[in-house]
């Protein structure tokens, strides 16, 4: 039987009752018609799953008691940061779902040389929102207890200015890029990848990625979608460096 798993943004513990968050409740009671005795598994991010019951079913209310807290021991021992080019629509949120089941630890959300999403205050406040959404409902689906952090979409030049010296792995997938997946070497911390959007990275993302210390990164012989780009590279790096 499949485990139905809700993230809430609430602390949990055991034998605690708790109302589920509107949406989430609308979701159990509407969508999934779960019932009053039903089982169903609540985490919040901090890495444990709270197995708990269903005591109480409304309209749009439900109410469940907290039975257990197991910890989940799926995280990959790799830290990988995605850097993306913003793409338009349902690909920035096939991206950020899938990146969240490969095992991600960041989304950065870039705005590029040739990136065509424009996005002011007000809709970046949004999409923000939206993605963090999608990655909390991809980490539900794969079965991860903690959610990857989605940053707010910033310019390439003034995230490269931000970022630690903390001796992770700077890549950028590039056509022309000269390293390959097999033969690199993380530390601790881990990676960060960079990669374009639609129209790929310009001559001066690529220059401001050389100058901050970022090497290429080639998968093969062909050219990749934006969508499939990034999330080929992490399946490859968590298959030999991460997930092993």
């Amino acid at each position: 039987m499949r485990t139905i798993r809700i993230h809430v943004e609430l602390p949990l513990a055991v034998g605690q009752e708790l109302g589920l968050p509107a949406q989430a409740g609308e979701h159990v009671a509407r969508v999934l018609r779960m019932t009053a005795g039903a089982p169903i598994t609540l985490f919040n991010g901090d890495g444990v799953d709270y197995p708990s019951v269903i005591v109480a079913v409304g309209k749009r209310d439900v109410s469940v008691r907290v039975e257990a807290a197991e910890p989940v021991g799926n995280e990959s021992p790799l830290a990988l940061t995605l850097a993306q080019g913003v793409a338009r629509g349902e690909k920035m949120d096939l991206i950020v779902q899938k990146a969240t089941e490969l095992g991600v630890a960041r989304i950065v959300p870039l705005i590029t040389e040739r990136s065509e999403v424009k996005l002011d205050a007000s809709r970046a406040e949004k999409r923000l929102a939206h993605w963090q959404a999608v990655s909390a409902s991809a980490c539900e689906q794969s079965g991860r207890a903690r959610l990857p952090e989605v940053l707010p979409a910033v310019p390439l030049e003034q995230w490269l200015r931000q970022l630690p010296q903390d001796g992770a792995l700077r890549l950028a997938l590039l056509p022309e890029g000269t390293r390959q997946a097999n033969e690199l070497s993380f530390t601790p911390a881990g990676g960060v990848l960079v990669v374009g959007p639609e129209g790929g990275l310009g001559q001066r993302d690529t220059a401001a990625l050389g100058e901050a210390g970022f090497s290429g990164l080639r998968l093969g012989p062909r050219i990749l979608r934006t969508e499939t780009a990034g999330l080929a590279a992490l399946a490859a790096l968590q298959a030999l460096h991460g997930d092993i």
